[in-house]
């Protein structure tokens, strides 16, 4: 397998790929989540929204969590219409949200072109709780088709996940399991191309190359860029050595 990283602006390199070129949308954008006035949008950045105080990690922060709902929409239905473009027939596009975006995302989608198929939730077992009230432990991943799914493919994918978010080597703010992200990148077919427009820390490339599929990947952090691009090539020479097997 093999794969592509590009450095820049998710939407300015999502408008240079070619035309039906990959075969599912699987991504991970900034929620853009919980301010509601400009001040709030721009007083905190990333790490201090997503990071609890006093944690022990110093992971760096990232950029784009500065916009309103509203422009949070257009801008995603943007993203989303340039993905929609560049996906083949039955393509599926999957894009996490939490719970305060996760209508203004259903909505994106479906301004977009693809015919939305539902919410999937991903419950974190290790999450943080909010006194007085529940426990903040399911993030969502709204799904979408582009036409209608292939039935021809016999493939039958869960509608829930359970999974904390990873401790041990964590690289990123908001990095997801790569146990989790190999099911989902399943869903697009055996030696097809993934496509994930907020790479971060590669987590959707990674889970892509193990699973057998090839990955088209953009990230605007030039840090974050450099950590995918380690674990991409540490994963390409590891599928690699293992295809090749042991010397006799």
């Amino acid at each position: 397998m093999s794969y592509t990283l590009h450095r820049g602006d998710a939407l300015t390199v999502l408008k240079t790929l070619p035309d039906e070129s990959v075969d599912a949308l699987i991504t991970d954008p900034p929620y853009n989540s919980g301010g509601r006035t400009s001040s709030e949008r721009t007083a905190r950045d990333a790490r201090a929204k997503y990071v609890t105080s006093g944690s022990a990690h110093d992971l760096q922060t990232f950029p784009g969590e500065n916009r309103d709902q509203r422009s949070y929409r257009a801008w995603l239905t943007a993203l989303l219409t340039e993905g929609y473009r560049a996906s083949k027939e039955h393509s599926v596009a999957m894009v996490f949200s939490d719970w305060r975006q996760e209508p203004t995302t259903s909505d994106a989608l479906q301004m977009a072109g693809w015919t939305w198929c539902g919410t999937i939730p991903w419950i974190k077992p290790a999450s943080r709780p909010r006194k007085g009230g529940f426990k903040q432990s399911a993030e969502f991943i709204t799904w979408g088709v582009k036409g209608s799914l292939n039935k021809n493919r016999e493939i039958y994918l869960p509608g829930h996940f359970i999974a904390s978010q990873p401790r041990k080597d964590r690289v990123h703010i908001t990095q997801k399991p790569v146990e989790i992200m190999q099911q989902l990148v399943q869903i697009c077919p055996e030696g097809g191309t993934v496509l994930d427009p907020f790479t971060g820390s590669g987590s959707t490339g990674v889970a892509a190359l193990k699973e057998g599929r090839k990955f088209v990947g953009i990230e605007l952090s030039s840090h974050y860029a450099n950590v995918a691009e380690q674990r991409l090539r540490a994963e390409l020479t590891q599928s690699d050595f293992d295809l090749a097997g042991p010397e006799a």
